[in-house]
C-alpha cells in the first residue's frame, strides 16, 4: 500500500470518528408525554307530575273537595285544587319551564281559579304567571304549583246580580257535560353565562 492510500484511509477514519463524537455532543433530549382530554356532559332531566310526557289532561271533577255530590261532579258550591309539579332534580343545568293550557272545553262561566292568593276568571289569565326558572345551583329543584278552583254557590254583589248569575249557572249545568283542558309544560335549558 502506498503512503498516500494509508494517509487517505487514516483521514477518512478520523473524519468518521470525529463526526461520531461531534454528533454525540450536539444531541438533545426529547420526551413526549401524552394525555387525554375529558369533559363530563351535564345531565338533562325534566319531569312534570312524575312523568316525562309534556301533555296531561286535568279533569276538575277528579280534584273536587266536596263529597256531597254524586260521582264527584262539579256544580255551584264546589271547589278543589290540582298540582303541577315541575321536577328538575336530576338535571345539572338550569331550566326555564313554560306552562300553557290548551283545548279548554266548556268552562262554567262563574268558575274561577286561585293561585298565590290571586283570583283569575280564566285559565289563560292564569298561565301568564305560572312559568318560571329553576336555577342549576339551587338546593330545591322541585317546584309544586298548587292551583285552586271554585264555582261559588252564589256570585254577585246584590240580589239582581245573584239572580242573573243563578240563571247562568243553571244554563251551564244544562249545557256542559264535562269541563277539561290540557296542560302543556315545556322545559328549556338556561343558557350558561360567562
Amino acid at each position: 500500500m502506498s503512503k498516500k492510500k494509508i494517509i487517505l484511509m487514516i483521514a477518512v477514519l478520523s473524519c468518521i470518528v470525529l463526526s461520531f463524537m461531534g454528533g454525540q455532543s450536539y444531541s438533545k433530549y426529547v420526551s413526549e408525554v401524552r394525555g387525554d382530554g375529558m369533559a363530563e356532559v351535564a345531565t338533562w332531566s325534566f319531569k312534570v307530575n312524575g312523568q316525562k310526557e309534556e301533555v296531561q289532561t286535568i279533569q276538575l271533577e277528579s280534584t273536587c273537595d266536596n263529597e256531597t255530590l254524586n260521582e264527584h261532579k262539579i256544580a255551584p258550591g264546589t271547589s278543589g285544587s290540582f298540582n303541577i309539579i315541575v321536577d328538575g332534580s336530576s338535571s345539572n343545568v338550569g331550566i326555564h319551564y313554560n306552562i300553557r293550557f290548551t283545548d279548554e272545553s266548556s268552562k262554567p262561566t262563574n268558575l274561577k281559579f286561585i293561585y298565590d292568593n290571586q283570583e283569575y276568571r280564566s285559565i289563560s289569565e292564569l298561565e301568564s304567571i305560572l312559568s318560571g326558572t329553576i336555577q342549576a345551583n339551587v338546593q330545591e329543584k322541585i317546584k309544586t304549583l298548587t292551583i285552586h278552583w271554585e264555582w261559588p254557590y252564589e256570585t254577585g254583589n246584590n240580589e239582581s246580580e245573584i239572580a242573573n248569575n243563578d240563571k247562568i249557572d243553571t244554563q251551564d249545568a244544562q249545557d256542559i257535560d264535562t269541563y277539561t283542558f290540557h296542560v302543556i309544560v315545556s322545559g328549556t335549558q338556561v343558557e350558561p353565562q360567562a
